[in-house]
């Protein structure tokens, strides 16, 4: 794992995604090595080709002064704003825990008493750690992406992340804490087309652990991340080979997101933005 201490100019950034106004980044680049992540196009901006994902990171180190300047600069009709932690990595892995970029964000964000909503997103059981802080928070919620139950079939595409199951404990000492939490069920593995009951036991698992919310989105098959995925496919069983590609076509993804929505009504949650998020029909929904 190569680290490199990097400075930045910017730290709150405008946000293309649909529920946050801007995100929150310390660090450029992710140790977990998740096959899937879109975020691996974030190489380019530091001289890493898409192929070396999780195998480098760029730690900003002077990432809390500028973040503090940038707050202290929004304008008064922005101070309601949501800030997402964090949209092309993540904040609390392992490296985190010596620079505590992350924490000392929050602590900025604490006592600036912000009113706006701060959303988290991560993979990480480090994220209980900064529950004390995340918990003083005027609006706060903490999701926790969860793609599998089982700890073998979460480790075929997430190389080095935490466990599935650590994270849904993570969940539920984050509802223990009383802070608020959602579920980010991404991306669907395309497994879960031909056993439902693998996708049941995820819903139940989650709502088990306290969590009522949830975002959920189909795996992302853009080329630069097929590039990445095709290695493990080549040395994968035939039939896991032939899932995934069916995973492109626009009826599996239907099939997919009708099992969703018919588990979302029977256990009872919210699904944000009312749907399963599909990049792959967003783009060709685009005007040219």
């Amino acid at each position: 794992m190569r680290i490199n201490e990097i400075r930045c100019k910017s730290m709150l950034v405008a946000s293309k995604l649909p529920a946050s106004d801007y995100v929150v980044n310390p660090y450029t680049g992710c140790t977990f090595a998740c096959a899937y992540c879109y975020a691996s196009f974030m190489g380019r901006f530091v001289g890493e080709p898409i192929e070396a994902w999780g195998d480098y990171l760029s730690v900003k180190v002077n990432a809390v002064e500028v973040f503090r300047a940038d707050v202290q600069r929004l304008p008064a009709a922005k101070r309601n704003a949501t800030i997402f932690l964090s949209s092309v990595t993540d904040a609390w892995q392992g490296p985190e825990k010596k620079y505590k970029l992350t924490r000392a964000i929050l602590e900025i964000l604490r006592d600036d008493r912000y009113p706006g909503l701060v959303s988290i997103l991560t993979k990480s059981p480090l994220v209980l750690r900064d529950a004390d802080v995340i918990a003083t928070l005027p609006r706060t919620e903490v999701g926790v992406t969860i793609t599998a139950t089982d700890d073998h079939i979460g480790r075929f595409m997430e190389a080095r992340a935490p466990l599935a199951s650590e994270r849904l404990r993570t969940l539920a000492a984050l509802n223990s804490a009383g802070i608020a939490t959602y579920a980010f069920i991404g991306p669907l593995l395309p497994h879960y087309r031909y056993r439902r009951d693998l996708l049941e036991e995820l819903f139940r698992q989650v709502a088990d652990a306290g969590t009522h919310t949830l975002f959920a989105e189909h795996l992302n098959t853009s080329a630069y991340i097929l590039k990445r995925i095709e290695p493990l496919l080549a040395r994968a069983p035939t039939d896991v080979r032939a899932v995934y590609q069916s995973a492109r076509r626009d009826e599996h993804r239907a099939a997919l997101s009708d099992m969703v929505m018919e588990l979302v009504a029977k256990y009872g949650f919210e699904i944000r933005l009312g749907r399963v998020l599909d990049h792959n029909r967003d783009k060709k929904a685009k005007p040219d």
